[in-house]
């Protein structure tokens, strides 16, 4: 059975979209799940880069496409009511509702429905505190181990150099993007022409840098 670390950030439609869709994505294969919520802004601040919503022209796109994905999958999204906003809170909600190492399905798709289904602020402090409850974490979101669970996290992501979420890592590959899925099948699936595509970049040299 292969495992699937799965880095994640509530923040991200891309993500969410990808969250939704994985298991029909992967649908008669046999794998497993870890899931990684990790913060997106430290591995822009790794990179140095903004982020899509940071960017105006990129912001629009961004959003005019992921209502269109959304729709053409079947996947209820509804934008909330400001974005980028500050995730942390989110984020430090499912690790202290992790079990066994990691946050289960069951959290990070309660908190991703939370982001991305009603259109209300993700961060208003109210929501969060009713979340909170729902979802009963074990441990205090606020605390110090949480608050590091969190870093370890993002700093295995980036050690594993992984810059942009969501991203998968099976099999010491790392594959970007909700359009990514398809790969992630393939790879699942022994395909030669993966592996092909995957050679690819050993053909190209490295040209102008700015």
């Amino acid at each position: 059975m292969k495992r699937i670390t799965f880095y994640l950030d509530f923040i991200s439609p891309y993500a969410y979209l990808a969250f939704e869709r994985l298991p029909q994505a992967l649908q008669g294969l046999s794998y497993e799940v870890a899931y990684r919520p990790i913060l997106f802004a430290g591995l822009l601040k790794h990179h140095g880069q903004l982020g899509p919503a940071e960017i105006g022209p990129k912001r629009d796109w961004t959003y005019r496409q992921v209502a269109w994905l959304a729709a053409q999958h079947g996947v209820p999204l509804e934008l909330p009511a400001a974005h980028p906003f500050n995730p942390l809170g989110l984020l430090r909600l499912a690790w202290a509702g992790a079990r066994q190492g990691a946050p289960n399905r069951c959290v990070c798709e309660a908190i991703f429905r939370h982001v991305w289904v009603g259109g209300a602020p993700a961060d208003d402090a109210q929501r969060l505190a009713a979340l909170t409850r729902q979802l009963a974490p074990a441990r205090d979101a606020a605390s110090d181990a949480v608050k590091h669970e969190l870093k370890v996290a993002t700093d295995a992501a980036i050690a594993a150099g992984v810059f942009g979420v969501p991203s998968f890592v099976v099999d010491d590959r790392l594959l970007w993007g909700f359009d990514a899925l398809p790969m992630l099948r393939a790879h699942l699936e022994g395909s030669a022409a993966l592996d092909s595509a995957w050679a690819a970049p050993a053909s190209v040299a490295q040209g102008v840098r700015r």
